[in-house]
């Protein structure tokens, strides 16, 4: 097996090992919209003999870290073997190489979203971000009467409204930890609302507010279920009055969303029990590539104690781990390798999990991925690593 840069020629064999490895085709539209965050040094090709069996990229992004820093980040996609040769070393070969090249490019960070949970933490990538799937019966959901009742949400077709969506998600994004910048190629592609992009679905039906906006298609006979695709709400007001109309929707029964764990929709009802939990996965995945670089980029908590810790990182991938010393004061940080005796070891991919706030330190070490002598220390890690906001994807790649 050989491995290459992959050439316009590769993009054929390509979309069929895509269509095999993801059970659908992607619409050619669809695939040149994602290819503009990308370039031709960035997508690789294992091909046996003149087979392709293995391919994979990386995207140019922009990841919001806590405190509002944005990193460049390489969004790694498309990434398939296929079903003929699993278990040959194809994906190790293919990421060893495009991890050699994010890192030759000064990338400080990797994100991926993946497919299967248990394949990438050995790379050293973490999950860094929580999707909660809310289900709620809105036939029997009431509004309590302290819940605020804003207004200012109006009905608009969806292919009309994107420059409107896109500021709303850009001031949105800036904000979120997690949330990544979205060029004007993919909105056409999200708006373009193809049918084979709908999963049974309806098109999008759309609400609009000064601050937020819900993109949602119905699905199924009566009573229908609303499945939120996108919902971005900058202050209370709009994400209070974009559940008042969700709510409002005559005909329908549940109400789907994928939101974060600490989305405070629960709160609005007057019986809480109507919001049930019916999924959690990860969603957005992390691997530093320049650990000094990256934690130093991100705001910690002023409201915690100063902290100093020498934090010894093991990176069986590439080797990038090493001790650090990390010392945060007024919510602001500094790191620089050390060979000072480590109080705290972890792998590359417990502490990328930690770095947006969506997991906690002790919790990790509960699990025994997070070894430190002191509880006080790890309760302290917890205080710092904590953010104001909580961290969400920005979307899915």
């Amino acid at each position: 097996m050989t491995l290459r840069t992959a050439t316009d020629g590769d993009w054929a064999a390509m979309a069929v090992l895509g269509a095999v490895g993801f059970g659908e085709d992607w619409d050619a539209e669809s695939m040149a919209a994602w290819r503009t965050l990308s370039a031709p040094d960035r997508s690789l090709v294992v091909c046996d003999g003149d087979t392709v069996v293995g391919m994979s990229g990386y995207l140019d992004m922009e990841l919001t870290v806590p405190g509002g820093a944005v990193l460049p980040a390489a969004g790694i996609s498309y990434v398939v073997v296929a079903p003929t040769h699993r278990r040959c070393g194809v994906l190790r070969m293919m990421y060893d190489e495009l991890h050699r090249r994010i890192a030759d490019s000064g990338y400080p960070i990797a994100a991926l979203t993946a497919s299967e949970g248990g394949i990438y933490a050995r790379f050293g990538y973490g999950p860094a971000t929580i999707d909660q799937q809310l289900t709620i019966d809105r036939r029997f959901a009431q509004l309590h009467p302290d819940a605020p009742d804003p207004g200012g949400v109006r009905l608009v077709k969806a292919a009309d409204s994107g420059a409107e969506f896109a500021a709303i998600y850009q001031r949105w994004r800036r904000r979120v930890p997690g949330g990544l910048a979205r060029p004007q190629a993919l909105w056409d592609d999200l708006l373009a609302d193809r049918e084979n992009t709908r999963e049974g679905g309806t098109e999008w039906f759309a609400m609009l507010h000064a601050d937020g906006y819900v993109l949602y298609r119905a699905h199924g006979e009566h009573p229908k279920t609303v499945r939120v695709g996108e919902f971005r709400a900058v202050t209370p007001a709009a994400h209070a009055a974009l559940w008042r109309a969700l709510l409002g929707l005559d005909l329908m029964g549940n109400l789907v969303i994928e939101t974060s764990p600490d989305d405070p929709m629960p709160y609005l009802l007057t019986d809480t029990r109507l919001a049930t939990t019916t999924g959690r996965t990860d969603a957005l995945w992390l691997r530093m590539m320049n650990i000094p670089a990256v934690l130093k980029a991100r705001r910690y908590s002023s409201e915690s104690a100063e902290l100093a810790v020498v934090m010894a990182v093991h990176d069986g991938f590439r080797g990038d781990g090493g001790r650090f010393a990390l010392t945060i004061s007024e919510g602001v940080a500094d790191c620089v390798p050390t060979q000072a005796e480590a109080e705290v070891e972890l792998g590359l991919d417990v502490l990328s999990s930690l770095y947006l706030g969506a997991h906690r330190a002790s919790a990790l070490a509960a699990a025994g991925r997070l070894r430190c002598r002191d509880d006080a220390l790890v309760r302290r890690l917890d205080a710092a690593f904590v953010t104001d906001v909580g961290a969400q994807i920005g979307y899915h790649f």
